[in-house]
């Protein structure tokens, strides 16, 4: 990708959250012209272009620089085309943004930096450049697979210690929601989720039970989790295998 250099000073907000720097970085990504979704396959932010081949790019986000952050980076790189780690601007200008080591790292690594102000503007500081092939195609080709088969963009980048909504908790909703209304046959399902069979057979969030033979109906777990992630009227089809749950 190529951007305008920009530097930006800002004053550094101790207690925000990381997810609180997704919406700019995704914004940015987006305009470089890549869809854009949050914590596909462990990584923070996943970006797809199409062409003759798929793009992809990861981003990891961090309240500051850190050497976790750059570890994090080097764990991702081998599944993507490009990698960039994001985290807040020092609002002292002390962080370790502005340590030359730092950045000469991340050059020498071929992860790009960007720099994210209080007001959301998203600065280049080191560009992403792949130094040596890097690739790991079964787990580029699981991050895609989520990527597009999850519907719409529902989890923030940066989120810990909360339920992902990926794309098998999203079919299993779907089937939850058909069962809501009484019990059903797999086959009655699939017009709606072409993996329902695996999907109650597996019973991965024991949101189901059967009642008879090849009839599931809804459990009490099941209805709660109706009430915490309630489906709008869009979601509706969902397929796919069972990917990170």
């Amino acid at each position: 990708m190529r951007f305008a250099f920009r530097k930006t000073a800002v004053r550094h907000e101790s207690h925000a959250l990381e997810t609180s720097l997704y919406p700019p970085v995704k914004l940015f990504l987006e305009r470089a012209g890549y869809v854009v979704k949050g914590e596909i396959g462990g990584c923070d932010v996943v970006g797809l272009a199409e062409g003759e081949t798929t793009l992809v790019v990861i981003c990891e986000l961090k309240l500051t620089f850190n050497l976790e952050l750059i570890l994090q980076a080097v764990d991702r790189a081998s599944a993507c085309d490009e990698v960039w780690i994001a985290a807040r601007i020092s609002a002292r200008g002390k962080g370790r943004e502005a340590d030359r080591r730092y950045r000469d790292l991340c050059r020498r690594l071929g992860i790009g930096m960007l720099g994210v102000s209080d007001a959301g503007e998203v600065s280049i500081i080191v560009s992403s450049v792949s130094p040596m092939p890097r690739s790991n195609p079964k787990r580029r080709t699981r991050l895609v697979k989520e990527h597009k088969k999850r519907q719409g963009d529902p989890a923030l980048g940066g989120s810990t210690k909360v339920p992902i909504m990926t794309a098998y908790r999203q079919q299993a909703l779907a089937c939850a929601a058909a069962l809501a209304n009484g019990p059903l046959r797999p086959r009655d399902l699939k017009s709606a989720v072409p993996t329902a069979g695996q999907i109650l057979l597996a019973n991965y969030y024991g949101w189901f039970e059967r009642v008879e033979k090849g009839v599931y109906a809804l459990s009490a777990a099941g209805s709660d989790a109706l009430m915490r992630w309630p489906r709008s009227a869009s979601d509706k089809e969902r397929g796919g295998d069972r990917t990170d749950m």
